[in-house]
């Protein structure tokens, strides 16, 4: 597994997804996860601000990331939430429900599955943590 990190804006999946190609690793965009829970919460009516239900939505939900000829396609609960989540709305819910212990201790776990086995390139602001 290569972690990449780093700050906003810094080039962090430009090459992150060079990468992933090159070698013939899986892309995990971990920003990407904060922004699909945030999306199923509010999606399922959700207030972002109750933290233990958007908790519960970060612990149950399943996130794969599928490559594809037009890119790499973000699927939750088996829903393409690939444009979804790049919405400003999903940009501030992200923001708020990575605040939470809870849903990072979540994502955390289940970016750790899916790294077992390595061939993957996670991205992401606090990944090398």
């Amino acid at each position: 597994m290569i972690a990449i990190d780093g700050p906003v804006g810094a080039g962090k999946s430009t090459v992150a997804r060079a990468l992933a190609q090159r070698l013939g690793y899986r892309y995990v965009d971990t920003g990407a996860m904060y922004r699909s829970v945030a999306w199923q919460a509010t999606h399922r009516g959700i207030d972002l601000n109750d933290r233990a239900a958007v908790a519960e939505v970060a612990r149950a939900i399943e996130i794969e990331f599928v490559p594809g000829a037009g890119g790499q396609r973000v699927v939750a609960q088996g829903t393409d939430v690939t444009e979804a989540i790049r919405s400003p709305r999903m940009s501030e819910g992200a923001s708020i429900v990575s605040a939470y212990p809870e849903v990072r201790e979540a994502l955390v776990a289940l970016q750790r599955r899916m790294g077992v086995g390595g061939e993957v390139i996670m991205e992401g602001r606090d990944i090398g943590t």
